[in-house]
């Protein structure tokens, strides 16, 4: 997937600011707009799913490219 609204650099972080930061990033959306969020912590994977049920929002996209995480989160 290559469009998106907003875009968070997570990498360096570790759990649970890159939640922390795409939450704070997503209440500034509008729904149906595409947050981009690049991590490099392993956790993050199972984490932005987790976040995704949780909050309702969509899960679009990821994508693993030698342990740095790409993620596409559709604002529900």
């Amino acid at each position: 997937m290559s469009t998106f609204d907003t875009e968070l650099d997570a990498r360096g972080l570790n759990c649970p600011l890159p939640i922390l930061r795409a939450k704070k990033s997503i209440a500034g959306m509008s729904s149906g707009q595409v947050l981009r969020i690049l991590a490099t912590d392993p956790g993050s994977v199972k984490d932005f799913e987790a976040f995704c049920k949780q909050t309702g929002n969509q899960l679009v996209a990821s994508n693993d490219a030698g342990g740095e995480f790409e993620f596409f989160i559709r604002k529900a």
